[in-house]
């Protein structure tokens, strides 16, 4: 079990101690997609939707459930956050490609954070329009780029994109 720093030697859940860690610039970056009808995604780039802007409300949820990570996963430190960025990219005519870029300066890594943007985002893109499209798809949401801390800079080198 000690490969797994969330558990301890006997097995039992922990928080892992940071105390000692010095403190570094820390990054991440998580990508998502949410895939739908055509029409749904005419609309949402036409704003045509009651309830507002729906990638504008989207990137608000998902910078607001960035700062609560911490309270959302068990085991997750509750870190100071530097800042956030949620951009949007049309991959086709059926798909919002969602990216989150997570930063701080601290003893533990933000990908945590970045994966939280990257899904409160599609589930608020996702409530906004079930509505009119039910059969919307969230997914895959990956790590894209990490950097800082011990275990130094990670970048995927195949991302996995929503059409395959």
């Amino acid at each position: 079990m000690t490969d797994f720093t969330h558990f301890d030697e006997t097995g039992a859940s922990r928080m892992v101690d940071v105390g000692s860690k010095p403190v570094t610039a820390r990054l991440a970056r998580v990508e998502g997609f949410v895939t739908m009808r055509s029409e749904t995604l005419s609309r949402i780039r036409a704003r045509d939707f009651k309830k507002g802007d729906v990638l504008e409300v989207a990137r608000l949820a998902g910078i607001m459930g960035t700062k609560q990570t911490g309270n959302l996963i068990p085991l997750c430190h509750p870190l100071p956050i530097d800042g956030v960025t949620i951009d949007f990219n049309f991959h086709d005519d059926r798909t919002v490609h969602i990216s989150a870029t997570v930063k701080t300066e601290g003893k533990t890594g933000v990908e945590m954070e970045a994966f939280t943007a990257v899904s409160v985002t599609a589930l608020t893109i996702y409530d906004m329009c079930k509505a009119i499209d039910r059969e919307m798809v969230i997914g895959p949401i990956q790590l894209v780029e990490k950097a800082g801390g011990k275990s130094g800079h990670f970048l995927r080198t195949k991302p996995v994109n929503a059409s395959e």
